[in-house]
């Protein structure tokens, strides 16, 4: 049986907009993606059909239909998201394009050759820093054409158009990649002050994708890429934070309507906690308590900039009086936990601060003795 998420966590998940909908509002990273699939389409003089299906997706259109090995780590609940056995909060945009071609293969008025756009918000369970964050943003960009075979050239000329549409003027490198949905695949890479930075993913559609979603592979082959939208937009416009995508202070949130240079914002200061707690081993995984975090906190996440194991020893390796006062057993950790807060719209009270680290610590500690920060569990 499949561990399934709670009907809370479901509907807080549901909650988070969409900043790739117009319907939800404007926002920057929508003239990102509109430069990016006008540059493609303009090029090619094809098709363009933008698709926004549902989050909630089938399992088999997430993985199976992709191609995914039915032992794949990715499949693990603690990457993924599942509501329920058969269905899961898509991990990529990508779970919207057996559906897509489903939908291609029963039209008998398809056209020869579209670009098939999925974008949307993808769920993960990841690390908290200034660069990822729980609900991405991707985008899948799908050239599907009939009766003329694509190659690696038009793969790469399709790279070319994108990176001189989202990040004019970068250079930008590829290496190879395997993904089990393309053939030849590849990694992009562009240059930065960071040093090189990967951008999207691409590769030729697979034959047994465009087989199982009815499209014969003999007429039928394609192009297929895709790509983070957040880190994106960060790289061109140069905003430093991931959280300020989604800022309330009018300072921040005025220069996210357009694709103008970030103005910098005076930051705030930042506040740090350091927890002591106890983990089981498996249970130590950075990404896995980045999205503990992340639901203890709810909507006061935002006030969360990273969150950074800094030491980890295990059970027997701790010294008889240590043991003894954290309660640890064989299989456990104990665990030095630096969080840093510091909202991007306002400034935080030591009492603030100190409640905000005892829900961390609430959820994330698995020992027998609490220690708490402030009077006690909120």
């Amino acid at each position: 049986m499949t561990a399934t998420l709670a009907p809370p966590d479901i509907s807080a998940a549901l909650s988070v907009r969409d900043l790739t909908d117009p319907a939800q509002g404007p926002h920057a990273v929508q003239a990102l993606l509109s430069a990016a699939v006008d540059a493609l389409a303009g090029r090619w003089r094809c098709a363009v059909e933008v698709r926004r299906p549902s989050p909630l997706v089938a399992v088999e259109d997430n993985y199976d239909r992709l191609g995914y090995d039915p032992t794949a780590a990715t499949r693990a609940g603690r990457y993924s998201r599942y509501v329920s056995d058969t269905v899961m909060l898509r991990s990529h945009t990508s779970a919207g394009v057996p559906p897509a071609l489903r939908a291609l293969a029963a039209r008998p008025d398809s056209p020869a050759d579209v670009l098939l756009v999925l974008p949307g918000l993808t769920y993960r369970r990841d690390v908290v820093d200034r660069l990822h964050v729980g609900t991405p943003h991707q985008v899948d960009l799908w050239r599907i054409t009939r009766g003329r075979a694509v190659r690696v050239a038009d793969l790469v000329d399709m790279v070319d158009a994108l990176v001189a549409a989202v990040l004019p003027g970068a250079r930008w490198r590829t290496e190879p990649a395997e993904h089990p949905y393309t053939t030849d695949g590849l990694q992009i890479d562009v240059d930065t002050a960071d040093g090189w930075v990967e951008l999207a993913e691409c590769g030729l559609a697979a034959p047994h994708v465009l087989a199982r979603a009815g499209l014969d592979p003999d007429r039928h082959s394609g192009l297929a890429l895709g790509m983070g939208l957040d880190r994106a937009l960060m790289l061109r416009k140069g905003v430093p934070d991931i959280r300020l995508l989604r800022a309330g202070d009018p300072r921040i949130a005025g220069q996210l309507l357009d694709l103008a240079p970030w103005r910098p914002v005076s930051a705030l200061p930042a506040v740090r906690r350091d927890l002591s707690i106890v983990l089981d081993e498996r249970a130590a995984d950075p990404e896995l308590l980045g999205d503990r975090v992340r639901t203890a906190l709810g909507a006061d996440v935002d006030a969360l900039e990273s969150l950074t194991v800094l030491a980890a020893t295990a059970h027997a390796d701790l010294p008889a009086a240590a043991r003894a006062r954290l309660g640890t057993r064989p299989g456990q950790l104990n665990v030095l936990l630096r969080l840093v807060l510091r909202p991007v719209d306002r400034t935080l009270t030591d009492a603030v601060a100190n409640a905000l680290r005892d829900r961390v610590y609430a959820a994330v500690h698995e020992g027998p003795h609490h220690e708490w920060a402030a009077a006690g569990p909120p």
